[in-house]
């Protein structure tokens, strides 16, 4: 199914770029109109700027602001920059009051004053509410448009309301309880609602028990509760519990991606997600930090490498067999990383737990060094007929585990104490531990049982 919802983008981008060929644009506006805006930002992402402004103008105005938020950073911001201040209203006037606060810190001062001015008091009053608070927080992902109930009145009033009301917020599947102070009290689910006597009383049969989120509540944990729960929608409440608003399962979707693109790009030690077709200069702005740390920990490599020249000289197997050492280490790391990093992530690691893991991986380490070392040390014993040779290679590979599992387990708990990202450069930094460890351990033994 993904494969085939992959190439069915791919085939959209290729009919939309036959057409730019061909210097015909009327086809891309009936193309783009049978899209879900998802699929256009995804056509949009993969066009270079000049064909992008094209066909960014064949897009339905009413359309606008939805694409604008399915695509990434980068290139919603350069989008926008194309239009001009009645677009960028007219946009946003069509969107939710919580995605026109996802919209807003990439508008100027005057086109927000605008939108501000065009909407009318009730949804200021709901864009003021989400704006108070930090977007990665519980009240920045958050939408004010809500149905309460009482407990004391009967399903049969529950749903001539709902019938009056005509439509219900998406991802509906329950409604508020609250007491005569706005305090949430329970909840009321649809399908018990719907499959319940008219006549009974919401107290009867509403849920007590509710996962609701304080306001300044961190978005990853409340997509950690939303995945563990398998909530699709949950209360937003403050201090005193009374309800704000509510949380979506579609809000919290973004999140999650979000929090996976930076995690991988944090990985290889990326600023920000970069638009494929930026400018030479925002891409290597965005790239040159872990790229100077690389270089620097590459010469490193390269000096202990150097100061063993002389056992290379005598044994030149040595060269060929460096590499092997020095990769298996930066796997090793890399993976141990990408498990702390997930535990960190998920909330499991504590005190208590983290000597447990950390002798875990230790033992893990130290089994793999023995068995895939010993593999290697046959293997260069059979290649260079040297017992020796086999034996260091066997102790290198073991030595060098152990270390880049230390590293692995260190890296990323330390930058997270320092309330830094855990994940960000964690892959290069492990690389220049394995690599110059490898390198020194190999060498050194070789040296000293070899030559």
């Amino acid at each position: 199914m993904a494969k085939a919802r992959k190439q069915k983008k791919l085939d959209h981008l290729k009919r939309v770029l036959a057409a730019l060929e061909a210097g015909d644009t009327a086809p891309v506006h009936g193309i783009l109109a049978e899209l879900h805006p998802a699929d256009i930002a995804h056509i949009l992402e993969g066009l270079p700027p000049e064909p992008r402004a094209t066909v960014w103008a064949q897009v339905d105005n009413q359309h606008m602001g939805e694409v604008l938020l399915e695509l990434p950073e980068a290139v919603r911001v350069d989008l926008v920059k194309l239009m001009d201040d009645q677009a960028l209203v007219a946009a946003a006037h069509a969107l939710d009051t919580d995605d026109i606060a996802d919209l807003i810190p990439d508008l100027s001062d005057e086109v927000i004053a605008e939108i501000l001015f065009a909407l009318d008091k009730q949804d200021r009053q709901r864009l003021d509410a989400v704006l108070s608070y930090p977007e990665d927080t519980a009240g920045g992902l958050m939408n004010v448009d809500t149905i309460t109930v009482r407990e004391n009145i009967a399903l049969e009033v529950v749903l001539r309301y709902l019938r009056r009301r005509g439509e219900l917020p998406e991802h509906t599947n329950s409604l508020f309880v609250v007491d005569r102070d706005d305090r949430v009290i329970g909840l009321l689910s649809v399908a018990k609602m719907l499959t319940s006597d008219a006549w009974t009383r919401v107290s009867q049969v509403m849920e007590r028990e509710v996962i609701k989120f304080p306001v300044h509540t961190a978005d990853k944990e409340v997509a950690a509760a939303f995945e563990r729960y398998n909530l699709i929608s949950a209360p937003v409440v403050d201090e005193n519990n009374r309800l704000l608003g509510r949380i979506t399962v579609d809000d919290v979707v973004d999140v999650m991606r979000e929090q996976a693109e930076r995690e991988r790009l944090d990985r290889a030690g990326l600023r920000e997600a970069e638009d494929l077709f930026a400018s030479v200069w925002q891409t290597v702005r965005n790239r040159w930090t872990w790229v100077a740390i690389n270089l620097v920990t590459a010469i490193i490599a390269s000096r202990v490498i150097g100061a063993f020249e002389g056992t290379i000289v005598k044994l030149v197997a040595l060269a060929s067999l460096m590499p092997i050492v020095a990769g298996i280490g930066g796997n090793t790391g890399n993976q141990t990383t990408t498990m702390i990093v997930r535990a960190l992530a998920l909330g499991q690691i504590s005190e208590a737990s983290m000597r447990a893991l950390f002798a875990k991986e230790i033992r893990v380490s130290l089994v793999n060094g023995l068995v895939w070392g010993g593999l290697l040390g046959i293997i260069a014993y059979i290649l260079y007929g040297l017992v020796y040779l086999g034996i260091v290679m066997t102790a290198a590979m073991t030595l060098n585990l152990l270390l880049a599992t230390c590293a692995g387990v260190a890296i990323p708990l330390v930058r997270y104490r320092l309330g830094r990202d855990p994940a960000r450069g964690s892959s290069v930094l492990i690389t220049a531990i394995t690599d110059s460890g490898g390198f020194f351990i190999f060498l050194g033994l070789a040296t000293l049982f070899l030559v």
